[in-house]
């Protein structure tokens, strides 16, 4: 597995102190992006939170995902959480090491008290005895909470003085760009009360019996799904019309960190007509802020491997428009596609096209909750989780070879159809109704588009969109599918050599 050592900097131990009697929660911050550019320790928030308790629990469900492994648990992982300011509101993100649940806390206005909220993504150093006094924390005294260092802290400090070095994998990069694109096609399926919810919440298992192997966090069983009964959810074991997956509901367990705080629960998935186990978002709402648990379909399946975001990122028109939507995001924490196209001057539709492929790259996230987008920059080289997808390395590989014939109408009965050279086989790929690519490979027999496109199906893809750019000409075939050779990098190519072959 390719990675990377992420180097973090503070410029000393996040701390929850007393000060004449009132307590400060300060949060360090290492570098990441602000309006003026990168900084060193950008300093977001400086005043009271209006529910002390509520944050700093939730704060520490988020640092739980960030350290956890739900799927082969004995490989640890741990990466400080990531912090946004959107001006009028702070988010607290996290990846769990296993790139099966994504955690976001949203303290918003009403849990804020005090000065101007900043703009910017960096991380925040959770340590452990941070961890031990927020667990300690009771009652619901006055808080201060600092998010960066003050100014006489970035006055008198020489330098940072706490470094973590923490491994880095594409796949982690790829999980947590793609958990995002996956969510905006998320409803909101169901809303119970704070007495229903902890009900519910509290009568799932904790555990699975399993640590490792396929059927971890499962037991080897079917998904579990829920579906909305009077005022709460029952179990069921197929999904009916309106059920929601839950599977490994011991990924939940965070959530029981701010149950005595809930006011109510709320569940986002997609429509699942074909009964396929589905990612599904988890929301406890808190006075004045949420605590979302985002799981992907099958706790030995992380978000990375889910394809979500290859038709996106297999066009240069998308690359362009998501150029140009860049330079437009100011740190909205509500991203308004309208305005975006009238200031851009694309329709809705490709603006919508443009935030999905700069969610690839870690730029914006997305609320389902708010159903919107919003800005933040990881601050990783987040580009990696495009440059390095196996799936779309592999399929720019295949048509920098010429491995793609695309047929025309003459040339066979049907229209629509292509035939792709990989290894010392062929394999045909047929367009259905919708513009939907079939193909005849393992991967499509396997997921039938579940998981995204099949390497084939995406090189066919990209000869057909690079065709529509040149003149098109019926006396070659061979020549629709060579033009975008310039295209595929010898990083790619590498890349593709040690990705998916499927």
């Amino acid at each position: 597995m390719s990675r990377s050592i992420q180097a973090l900097a503070y410029a000393r131990p996040s701390a929850l102190t007393t000060e004449g009697g009132a307590g400060l929660l300060g949060l360090e911050t290492s570098g990441g992006l602000t309006p003026v550019g990168r900084e060193a320790h950008p300093q977001f928030f400086a005043g009271f939170l209006s529910s002390p308790q509520a944050a700093a629990r939730g704060l520490l469900a988020v640092a739980d995902v960030a350290a956890a492994r739900y799927y082969q648990r004995t490989l640890r992982a741990s990466l400080d959480p990531v912090v946004t300011a959107g001006g009028d509101r702070l988010r607290f993100e996290s990846f769990s090491g296993c790139c099966g649940v994504y955690a976001r806390l949203d303290v918003l206005p009403e849990g804020l008290d005090g000065a101007d909220t900043g703009h910017g993504t960096t991380n925040v150093d959770v340590n452990n005895p941070l961890r031990e006094a927020l667990s300690r924390l009771s009652g619901d005294e006055p808080l201060h909470l600092r998010v960066g260092p003050d100014e006489l802290a970035v006055t008198t400090l020489d330098g940072p003085v706490v470094e973590k070095k923490v491994p880095l994998p594409d796949r982690w990069l790829r999980g947590f760009a793609e958990s995002q694109v996956i969510t905006a096609a998320f409803d909101l399926r169901a809303e119970l009360s704070a007495a229903e919810a902890v009900r519910f919440l509290r009568s799932l298992p904790r555990t699975t019996g399993t640590a490792t192997g396929s059927a971890a966090g499962s037991g080897g069983r079917a998904p579990l799904w829920v579906v909305p009964a009077g005022r709460t959810l029952r179990p069921t074991t197929r999904p009916v019309p309106g059920a929601v997956c839950l599977p490994g509901p011991e990924r939940l367990t965070a959530l029981q960190r701010v149950l005595r705080h809930a006011t109510a629960l709320r569940v986002y998935g997609p429509a699942a007509p074909d009964g396929a186990a589905t990612a599904a978002a988890w929301e406890v709402a808190m006075p004045g802020m949420r605590l979302t648990l985002t799981l992907s379909p099958e706790p030995s399946r992380g978000f990375s491997g889910e394809g979500a975001v290859l038709e996106a990122l297999a066009g240069d028109e998308a690359a362009a428009d998501a150029d140009l939507v860049s330079v437009l995001l100011s740190w909205e924490p509500r991203i308004d596609i309208a305005d975006l196209a009238a200031q851009s001057g694309l329709t809705p539709q490709r603006v919508r096209a443009a935030l999905t492929r700069l969610g690839t790259a870690g730029r914006v996230g997305y609320d389902a909750a708010d159903a919107a987008y919003f800005h933040r920059e990881l601050p990783y080289d987040a580009h990696r989780a495009e440059a390095r997808n196996p799936r779309l390395t592999a399929a720019r590989t295949l048509l920098a070879d010429g491995a793609v014939h695309l047929h025309t109408p003459a040339a066979t009965a049907g229209s629509g159809t292509a035939t792709v050279r990989s290894g010392e086989r062929h394999y045909q790929v047929r367009e259905a109704a919708g513009g939907v690519l079939s193909c005849t490979c393992q991967w499509w027999a396997d997921y039938r588009g579940r998981r995204g496109p099949c390497k084939h199906a995406l090189a066919v893809r990209m000869a057909r969109r690079d065709l529509t750019t040149t003149a098109p000409s019926h006396t070659s075939a061979r020549s629709h599918t060579t033009t975008a050779t310039a295209t595929a990098t010898a990083a790619d190519s590498a890349a593709a050599a040690a990705g998916d072959t499927r």
